[in-house]
């Protein structure tokens, strides 16, 4: 059965297994989020919930949304996520989702936006081999070959160039759920997951686990 959940990643930290093994996690505040519209094969032509998570104040909060918030009669609610899942029938609008539809050892998928690095060159975003730095090189961390010169005359596209780094939507799959904390919202995850501290996550079981 698919699950999802929105959360807020909290930072990382280190827990103590039953081996007395060392075990990195990330720590992620995930929910409680709330349905806010239902969405069916007869009207919208396929089957999803929308989900609301975060709290935010209402000088924030345009009229169509206003109004999309008060149709589902629920509080506002900062990010809005959609869901398809294979059974909504068990879902309701107003119904909240919380961390404990996970279970400890599951496994799961973690998206978010990676940390934007800014403008960086080819040896840190492709992790391309430096040139020598002895004397009387001029080539250290340059590019190499852009390609070959009268024939074609232009670089081929998708070469990759010094650029914008970062800051992209990314998923990190198969990660395992080391411990649930259902009265404090908090999932720990083993291993990191993408974006800065009190970044939003999505959380799914794994599709190829």
């Amino acid at each position: 059965m698919k699950k999802a959940i929105i959360g807020k990643k909290i930072g990382m930290t280190q827990i103590f297994d039953a081996n007395g093994k060392v075990v990195p996690v990330t720590v992620v505040e995930a929910g409680p989020c709330v349905v806010v519209q239902k969405k069916t094969t007869e009207k919208d032509g396929y089957e999803a919930i929308q989900v609301g998570f975060g709290d935010i104040r209402e000088k924030l909060v345009n009229k169509p949304r206003k109004g999309h918030f008060a149709k589902a009669n629920v509080a506002l609610k900062r990010t809005l996520k959609e869901f398809r899942l294979e059974d909504i029938s068990s879902y309701e609008i107003g119904q909240e989702i919380k961390v404990d539809i996970f279970e400890a050892g599951d496994k799961v998928d973690v998206s978010g936006v990676s940390k934007g690095k800014g403008f960086q060159g080819t040896i840190k975003r492709w992790n391309a081999s430096r040139g020598p730095m002895s004397h009387g090189s001029k080539f250290h961390r340059a590019v190499g070959s852009m390609g070959a010169s009268s024939d074609p005359s232009r670089t081929f596209k998708n070469k990759r160039m010094p650029g914008h780094m970062g800051a992209e939507k990314t998923t990190v799959l198969n990660l395992e759920v080391v411990k649930i904390m259902p009265e404090k919202n908090l999932i720990l995850i083993k291993g990191g997951i993408p974006g800065p501290n009190k970044a939003t996550v999505v959380i799914r079981n794994a599709v190829k686990a």
